[in-house]
């Protein structure tokens, strides 16, 4: 059987390609020089990043499903000889599947791998690719090997490269597509892999592409390269093309995608990522970490200057005969049915259930193709087991010419399935834990690894993922209509893994103190749009204790219901309300309930740790003593909320000098620590912090290093220039994620005094 896959064209499932097969052995030889320490450390790095092998968070001990992570088998033996490193300890393999698109040949040999290596489960995320947890780095080329056989890379699925190139997995099937996107996003993907024009980034390159632009499917608006297929007229010829975007991004601070091209020939569409890679090679930071990304330089250079000199390197690039070769292989290959399409969904036996006619409004969508439907298998969290990959695969081969995809929503599609195998296939998945309804709806919730596995994670994004799922679950289809088709998307950091800027209920993990302890909390950010391909970013508005994010999500949206003019959308609710008013109502949530809360409320959702209340003692939470820190910050995160409030009613300069103060302000806050007597000159105040907190390192992030610092210090430098409206959203979000450290930084401090 051959694999869809292009990269092993021509060749039989079982056989690696040649070339896979040599980066393999050279990566294996590597990991033998770096153990002999004839490797640099940082150079390793990169070199198995750019392989999709991380490491992984271990500090907790814990696995998501409870069980003790320190009673796995670990390579070289004993743990009680000084801290675990990433040869002790178990890491995260990234697996890269372009477009999404998986055979069940891919299925199968997912399972396997995730029940030898890992801990029986694959997750999906949320750039469609797997990922594997809990491995060993000395396993990883004979990962790397099983999957290669079945046609499956993990080839610069993590690293300074251009990530999987996504697309809409109901691209070749949806009734309002342009065209099909598929056989182009694969064209991509493969001409990119490993070229030479790509390896000297300073960050990542992430493509999508999609086939329309109203949808949600392919987020084009929040990608480095983001194509939606378009149709012109050319004198009564109908022609293809696609609408070009560049510089989106999520991360810290999110950008939007900027119009490079309305209509860019398929001819021109290798050539012209080949040249925006050189561009980006060139001239993209490198030193930099923090603004390496393409989108800083578009905003950097403008979106003008950067299309001259694009277009420069495409006039300068030879012929590659790839170009055209790549798009026409791939648009020959083209899916069928198994099945003939059926002319009615039989509602009978199964299906004519009440738990069957719930999956069957929100797990599955007619095709553009009469008398197909195309499936939804729910994941929750992303995780999908092993024995459950192998019945995915019987039930694609069953009813399918194994047409699946994952998706941005972590989860899996079944196209081309009959309108008359509906109510089979319905029994089918449901008979393996595979039937849950609510695809895309409230309770279809999207998390990053969060603290299970992440380095970075402050919150933990799944404990609270899950529990919200089984609360909603309970009362799910009792909700108002309007209610069941939010988003609710939820990150363990300020990085957007989880993609909470574009989310209708966005939450992203950070730390706070109450009664002088670090307690988790999540920013609650509202006014993101998922449709039109992530049209809009919301903004913070407070930072609510873990254990009451529950009561966030019922209070805003019971208001919604109650107060939503006609089919007014989420979005635009918040935005007539405005973040004053929803501040306020959310204000009580922002402490602890009355009384000697509960000791579980100090510690995380899933998180077996707990605060100890005998620890807690009777400090600013039962508000008898105000530190002067805390007393700097609640005016740090007032001046960043006006300035919110001033963005929202129009006033971008305002905005902008607000944010700026309110850094000053927050910056102030730490001087005071080890100065009580700094005055309010905004230059000393910055040359005070930096020579107190970012010098000595105390600001620092142990990930992104001095990358808030530089928030301020770059805001200072400009201050007193105009803030246009670009400019005042991401100081914005700048200051927000400088208040966040700055409050971490405290943390850190009286952690280390306590000690």
């Amino acid at each position: 059987m051959k694999t869809s896959n292009s990269l092993w064209k021509g060749r039989l499932a079982g056989e690696i390609p040649e070339r896979l097969a040599h980066e393999i052995d050279s990566f294996e030889t590597d990991m033998a020089l770096r153990k002999q320490g004839k490797m640099d450390e940082r150079l390793f790095a990169e070199t198995r990043l750019r392989r999709g092998a991380y490491g992984q968070r271990y500090d907790n001990g814990q696995r998501h499903d409870g069980k003790n992570v320190q009673s796995m088998t670990y390579p070289s033996g004993d743990l009680t000889k000084g801290p675990m490193t990433m040869w002790d300890a178990p890491g995260m393999q990234r697996i890269k599947i372009p477009a999404g698109g998986v055979n069940a040949v891919q299925l199968e040999t997912m399972a396997e791998v995730a029940e030898e290596y890992s801990d029986g489960i694959a997750h999906v995320t949320t750039r469609q690719d797997f990922q594997l947890h809990y491995i060993h780095i000395d396993d990883t080329p004979s990962i790397m090997r099983r999957l290669a056989a079945a046609g499956i890379t993990t080839r610069e699925a993590c690293g300074n490269s251009v990530r999987n190139v996504t697309a809409c997995p109901y691209a070749g099937v949806c009734q309002d597509e342009a065209f099909d996107v598929t056989p182009y996003s694969r064209a991509l993907s493969r001409f990119l892999l490993g070229h030479p024009d790509c390896q000297n980034f300073g960050r990542k390159f992430k493509p999508a592409f999609s086939g329309c632009s109203q949808h949600a499917c392919g987020l084009t608006s929040m990608h480095d390269l983001g194509l939606i297929a378009k149709k012109a007229d050319d004198g009564g010829e109908e022609k293809l093309g696609f609408e070009v975007y560049v510089g989106g991004g999520l991360g810290a601070v999110p950008y939007q995608a900027k119009l490079f091209e309305s209509f860019l020939p398929p001819e021109e569409l290798l050539p012209l990522a080949q040249a925006i890679a050189r561009v980006f090679a060139k001239y993209g930071e490198k030193k930099n970490r923090n603004r390496a990304r393409i989108k800083f330089l578009v905003q950097d250079l403008g979106i003008e200057k950067f299309k001259e000199l694009v277009m420069e390197e495409r006039r300068n690039l030879p012929f590659d005969p790839r170009w055209t070769e790549y798009v026409t292989d791939a648009v020959a290959s083209r899916e069928s049915p198994l099945r003939p399409g059926g002319e009615a969904i039989p509602l009978v036996s199964i299906g004519s259930s009440e738990a069957f006619e719930r999956w069957l409004k929100t797990n599955t969508r007619p095709q553009k193709q009469p008398g197909y439907r195309t499936v939804t298998v729910t994941l929750p969290l992303g995780d999908i087991t092993a024995n459950q990959l192998r019945s995915l695969a019987d039930i694609v081969r069953r009813f399918t010419k194994e047409t699946v995809r994952t998706t941005v929503e972590q989860n899996f599609v079944i196209r081309w399935v009959s309108k008359s195998d509906v109510p089979e296939i319905y029994g089918a998945l449901q008979a393996v834990g595979l039937g849950d309804p609510g695809a895309g709806a409230l309770v279809d919730i999207v998390a990053c690894p969060g603290t299970d596995t992440c380095k970075l994670g402050i919150s933990s994004s799944r404990g609270l993922a899950a529990e919200l799922r089984t609360r909603l679950a309970e009362k799910s289809f009792q909700m108002d209509e309007a209610i069941q088709g939010l988003h609710i998307k939820i990150s363990g950091c300020f990085n957007s893994c989880g993609q909470h800027h574009v989310a209708d209920l966005g939450f992203y993990g950070v730390s706070r103190k109450l009664g002088g302890y670090a307690v988790p909390h999540f920013q609650v950010v509202l006014g993101g749009e998922w449709e039109h391909n992530a049209g809009s970013y919301g903004l913070p508005i407070a930072a609510i204790p873990s254990k009451n994010i529950p009561q966030v999500v019922t209070r805003l949206t019971e208001r919604y219901v109650a107060e939503r003019e006609n089919s007014e959308s989420f979005k635009d609710f918040t935005k007539r309300i405005g973040k004053a008013e929803l501040k306020k109502m959310l204000d009580d949530l922002t402490r602890p309930p009355a009384g000697a809360p509960d000791r579980s409320f100090f510690s995380d959702w899933g998180d077996p740790r707990e605060y100890s209340l005998g620890d807690l003692g009777t400090g600013e939470c039962a508000g008898e003593v105000v530190s002067p820190f805390d007393f700097e910050m609640a005016g740090a995160e007032r001046e960043l909320f006006e300035g919110q409030l001033a963005f929202e009613g129009g006033q971008p300069e305002l905005a902008g000098q607000k944010a700026y103060r309110a850094m000053l302000l927050g910056a102030k806050a730490l001087v005071k620590t080890q100065a009580a007597d700094i005055s309010d000159d905004a230059d000393l105040i910055v040359s005070e912090f930096r020579s107190r907190f970012f010098d000595t390192q105390l600001f620092w992030d142990p990930f992104a290093g001095g990358k808030f610092a530089n928030y301020l210090f770059d805001a200072h430098l400009t201050a007193g220039e105009p803030y246009p409206l670009d400019r005042s959203r991401y100081l914005l979000d700048e200051a927000q994620l400088f208040i966040d450290a700055a409050h971490s930084c405290n943390n850190k401090m009286m952690t280390a005094v306590r000690v």
